[in-house]
């Protein structure tokens, strides 16, 4: 059997996201409007298959045939007819529940590869003696023959996502490098091109010089079209001595039926703001412009407070290895109205608590824009995983002038994060009932603060085309040098592509610890309902949270390779060495023994230090993180960041040492099933389903009841048309460090 590290267990944890009241409350238009935007969102979520490995599309497009020819239950008699115990078969079903949730054989939250836990030759007589390889002999046994080692391989470089040597990523070809990545970025900052809808593609000619391909997403390939802002790109240059080639109609089919779904979804729209914002988002999935999905932003930050929200598009960029292109997501969700009040409260008192903030004035934005922020039950959330909490959009140009909305998915948070006490791990047991007590409360605080007040705040200094600058080069002066400022942004650089593999994890780090300093002011607490010692609690399992989460990040450092697997969770290790740091026994790890022999660790934070001791030492560390990233400072960001996130084995916490403990007590993730949106004459149903990996994989076999085969066929036949960039996929590109 697998290393524990690439399995996801039996027993692992399965919730389903409950929006019947949300849905219930919805008018007829209502429901027909998040209807097709669901449609929208789960066929574009397909396009992240083909955005984390090779096999994954043919993973997809295997199970898929398999259990629509026979559901959990039946294919279970099979199994078992087989040779396959119950444990294997349940070892099976977790996996393919995997593959869905994740939309890959990679895990969403920490880019780990997970492989099935029982023996391949078992999987083989499952799938080979199926219904489906009855029906269909050479497709299905062409598709195991294509995936089925590759399912399995846990060679080193394919057991995490990353960029030459450190992992595998289609989001570049397999013989790509940073430098490769580096080369592209510039080339496509030189052309005021975004990386957001692109990948990278390099073929050697036979006298070894690199020919690059940028494609762009979109429904449009080669055949001529009404100009746009992106025909007068797709040409072939040349950069550095490079030849660079800009093609779109990457996931055409794919975003041909996102298309299709938004333009229904327009008829239901309930004002122009989200006519006009769909009409943009379809411009931009057909044309492969980012411009036009801007524009589509904007109307979206001015559809202030809609029964309905979404939003879609390449979004994030966590999972990019160079930390510049963005994954396919989309999601529908309800407003629940009365956390959305507190949220409101928040809101209005923004402007006052920035203030707070602990950088002079010229660091902040010169008008805060007042955004929505609201609290959702998420209908559908495509993708490769579901967040707790959102800021978007992430374009710069739009959050420092047009502004951003914030979203919290109430009802994600309340399964996601709901915590058991025997699964409680390195906690001491007296903090153990008030953990629980507040961890809900403590983090609808943390992810208000994170997602308004953080990734809400700061400026960006910078020098536009015409040279003028947006701050007073004569009077802004450097608080940590106390000098001019020296660097800034210049036109076609963004804070993604100026702090590329850092940017995600050091942007979570500041909106984190902007949390847990604001979180210390009476006012915010006033906000959620709380006060005197309430409050206090509150504030003690916040800082409790993120003192165990930091530990608890460790999961996610592969010191073979010494790096971060996932942004978020490097953020809290960072935290955790900066209120480790702050010394005076704020913060202690003690490694121990559990009761069943094992190692095991207590964390303790003591609340009597947190305003003393905490509060002056994230103040500290917040203001360079944001000095650092106003003014572009990439070589003084990295040499902090860094610094913070390095992993040793130096005392007194002997960090990797106590990585093997958080390994050994470690808790999967749990899975999420969603419900599915059925249109049934004009009245739209919502189907619910059990939450187990059966469940889960019935929600995903009945997704697309119309189009199942057909978008299976779409998938690989893409997988297949660029299999040549990812031959030999155990082999790492010469000249990789």
């Amino acid at each position: 059997m697998a290393d524990t590290q690439y399995i996801l267990p039996n027993d692992i944890g399965v919730s389903s996201l409950d929006c019947r009241e949300a849905f219930r409350l919805l008018s007829p238009a209502e429901r027909l409007y998040a209807h097709h935007l669901s449609r929208a969102a789960w066929y574009g979520g397909l396009a992240v298959l083909l955005q984390t490995s090779p096999e994954a599309p043919y993973i997809y497009a295997l199970l898929s045939r398999l259990f629509r020819a026979q559901d959990p239950d039946q294919l279970r008699q099979h199994a078992l007819a087989e040779g396959l115990t119950e444990e294997d078969y349940q070892a099976f079903l977790v996996y393919a529940a995997g593959v869905y949730s994740n939309m890959g054989n990679y895990k969403s939250f920490g880019d780990t590869k997970f492989v099935p836990n029982l023996p391949k030759e078992k999987l083989e007589r499952v799938i080979l003696g199926s219904e489906a390889a009855q029906q269909h002999p050479e497709e299905v046994r062409g598709l195991w023959q294509t995936c089925g080692e590759l399912m399995f391989c846990l060679e080193p470089r394919l057991r995490h996502l990353g960029l030459g040597k450190e992992g595998i990523t289609t989001y570049f070809s397999g013989n790509c490098t940073l430098e490769d990545a580096k080369l592209a970025q510039d080339f496509l900052d030189s052309q005021n091109l975004s990386a957001y809808n692109t990948r990278l593609f390099k073929e050697v000619d036979r006298e070894g010089k690199p020919h690059y391909e940028v494609r762009l997403a979109s429904v449009l390939g080669t055949e001529p079209s009404p100009d746009s802002e992106v025909t007068s790109k797709l040409k072939s240059y040349e950069f550095r001595g490079s030849p660079f080639q800009v093609t779109r109609g990457d996931y055409a089919p794919i975003l041909q039926k996102v298309v299709e779904q938004l333009d229904k979804a327009k008829a239901y729209a309930a004002n122009s703001h989200q006519k006009q914002m769909l009409a943009q988002y379809i411009d931009s999935f057909t044309q492969g412009s980012i411009e036009a999905h801007k524009r589509g932003s904007r109307f979206w930050i001015q559809d202030k407070g809609p029964i309905v929200e979404s939003y879609i598009g390449f979004i994030e960029s966590y999972r990019d290895p160079f930390g510049s292109r963005g994954e396919f997501e989309g999601f529908v969700a309800v407003v629940n109205k009365a956390m959305s009040a507190k949220f409101e409260r928040l809101v209005a008192s923004a402007e006052q608590l920035l203030k707070e903030l602990p950088w002079p004035p010229a660091f902040e934005k010169d008008k805060f824009l007042t955004p929505d922020f609201t609290s959702l039950d998420v209908l559908t959330f495509a993708g490769s995983g579901i967040p707790a909490g959102i800021n978007i959009p992430n374009y710069d140009d739009l959050r420092q002038t047009e502004g951003f909305k914030n979203v919290s998915l109430g009802n994600v948070l309340a399964v996601a994060y709901a915590t058991q006490r025997e699964k409680l791990t390195f906690l001491e047991e007296d903090d153990k009932d008030l953990y629980i007590l507040w961890k809900g409360p403590s983090f609808d605080v943390q992810v208000g603060l994170h997602e308004l007040l953080g990734h809400g705040s700061g400026k960006l200094f910078v020098q536009d085309e015409k040279g003028a600058f947006n701050f007073d080069q004569e009077t802004v002066i450097n608080p940590e040098t106390g000098e001019q400022i020296q660097s800034w942004y210049r036109t076609g650089e963004t804070w993604d592509s100026k702090f590329s593999t850092i940017a995600s994890s050091y942007e979570e780090c500041r909106a984190e610890s902007v949390g847990l300093y604001l979180c210390l002011h009476p006012q915010v607490l006033e906000i959620f309902g709380f006060e005197g010692a309430d409050a206090e609690d509150v504030i003690y399992v916040n800082w409790l949270n993120m003192v165990r989460a930091g530990l608890l990040a460790l999961e996610f450092y592969t010191p073979e390779a010494s790096n971060w697997r996932q942004a978020h969770m490097q953020a809290r290790f960072v935290i955790l060495r900066v209120l480790l740091e702050a010394g005076e026994g704020l913060v202690t790890i003690t490694p121990t023994t559990g009761s069943d022999g094992r190692p095991d660790a207590r964390v303790r934070l003591d609340r009597s230090k947190i305003h003393s001791v905490g509060k002056p030492a994230l103040e500290r560390f917040l203001r360079k993180l944001q000095v650092l990233k106003s003014t572009g400072d990439v070589a003084g960001g990295r040499a902090l960041y860094e610094g913070y996130a390095a992993v040793t084995d130096a005392p007194p916490e002997c960090f990797l040492t106590l990585r093997d403990t958080v390994l050994l007590r470690k808790e999967s993730r749990k899975l999420i099933v969603q419900p599915n949106t059925r249109l049934e004459g004009s009245d739209v149903q919502l189907l619910e389903y059990e939450a187990s990996a059966a469940g889960l994989i019935r929600s995903f076999t009945e997704r697309f009841p119309e189009d199942g085969p057909e978008l299976e066929e779409i998938l690989t036949q893409l997988a297949t048309a660029d299999a040549r960039f990812w031959k030999g996929p155990s082999e790492a590109p010469s000249g990789q460090a």
